[in-house]
């Protein structure tokens, strides 16, 4: 599989110059893609789109305000992919600081191409009011592109994102996600739903508080409520498991745990088998919860959607998962003892022990 990187390539440099002579004859085409090109077969994607960004900088036309115009005209003429306009709002994002109103109108254009979350944030630390003013007008606007980016790029803890202290307060943000929280397009309601997610991990109650007022609007909320909580419910926190219609301390029983083959070297694939049964009738989350064995003693677990099930009185569930232990770009596995746990409506039910052997 391709490594995200290559994305910015010389083809994604060569059609963004080729979209801004179409509105800009006298941009150097030429010489922009062979700045915007040179030295990128080392560098991580990050940096491939900070420095094609380096060289539209020094090849747009300046001072900013003309070369925000430029930009915007060129996404009105011609529509680009995400891997060739990505640079363009990284352009904005570091040099036009000093033109906020020229900035965000060309983040606006933008962020239809190529998200403008991550180039949002210098303007939300530079210019607070001015650019939650400007949130505040784009979750009203009928571009759901430009809705998202409202809840999008203030969310507290955005992935790969610089963090800004201001939305460390979720009071700043929450009015936004109240106007987007039912939006018609699931796009943007993914977006509030991650966002109120991010909330929790620092202001459970307030999130929750929330959480129950949309709760009580019905509609696409319903959704929006359920995945914004996920992380509450994988860490089994009883008021959000009550929101959601589980109960915490729900008469329900594990049986017949197994876990094999109990030794298997990284890489390799566990078998995870048990029976759920309740004793009247309940609404289960069911997750399985990993303890994985670290360089320097356990890990912090890691929990693991496995189902969810509406439980009749007496009647036996049999439910089975697979579970393959292997390296992933955020955690490395070492070798030695691991458990599993199975944790229904938050409470911990039953467990079982496997032994990872080195080499895969």
């Amino acid at each position: 599989m391709a490594d995200l990187k290559d994305n910015i390539n010389d083809a994604s440099i060569a059609r963004l110059a080729a979209a801004v002579s179409r509105v800009h004859p006298a941009f150097p085409a030429a010489g922009f893609a062979a700045a915007a090109a040179t030295g990128l077969a080392p560098l991580a994607l990050k940096q491939r789109v900070s420095v094609v960004a380096g060289a539209l900088a020094a090849h747009l036309p300046q001072p900013f305000p003309q070369a925000g115009r430029v930009l915007r005209e060129t996404v009105a003429a011609t529509p680009l992919d995400m891997w060739s306009a990505w640079p363009a709002t990284e352009y904005v994002a570091v040099h036009g600081l000093g033109h906020p109103d020229d900035a965000l109108d060309t983040l606006s254009a933008l962020t239809s191409h190529a998200t403008a979350e991550f180039a949002i944030r210098p303007y939300l630390a530079a210019h607070p009011e001015h650019t939650l003013r400007r949130l505040h007008v784009w979750a009203e606007d009928p571009d759901q592109h430009l809705r998202r980016l409202a809840s999008e790029g203030s969310r507290p803890r955005l992935p790969w994102a610089s963090r800004v202290p201001l939305l460390a307060d979720p009071q700043v943000t929450i009015p936004l996600l109240d106007r987007l929280h039912d939006d018609p397009e699931p796009y943007v309601r993914r977006s509030v739903a991650n966002h109120l997610n991010d909330i929790t991990k620092d202001h459970p109650d307030t999130a929750l508080a929330t959480a129950r007022r949309w709760a009580a609007t019905g509609g696409g909320a319903a959704w929006v409520v359920r995945h914004a909580l996920r992380s509450l419910v994988k860490q089994g926190h009883p008021e959000a498991l009550e929101l959601l219609g589980y109960d915490h301390g729900a008469d329900v029983a594990v049986t017949g745990l197994t876990v094999t083959p109990g030794t298997l070297p990284i890489g390799g694939q566990v078998t995870i088998a048990f029976t759920l049964t309740a004793g009247a009738g309940a609404r289960a989350a069911v997750d399985y919860v990993v303890h994985h064995a670290g360089a320097r003693g356990p890990r912090a677990p890691k929990v693991f959607k496995l189902t969810t099930a509406d439980l009749a009185p007496g009647v036996p569930r049999e439910i089975t998962r697979r579970h393959t232990f292997q390296h992933v770009s955020v955690r490395r596995l070492h070798p030695g003892p691991h458990r599993i746990d199975i944790q229904v409506n938050g409470r911990v039910l039953a467990g079982a022990s496997i032994t990872l052997l080195d080499g895969e």
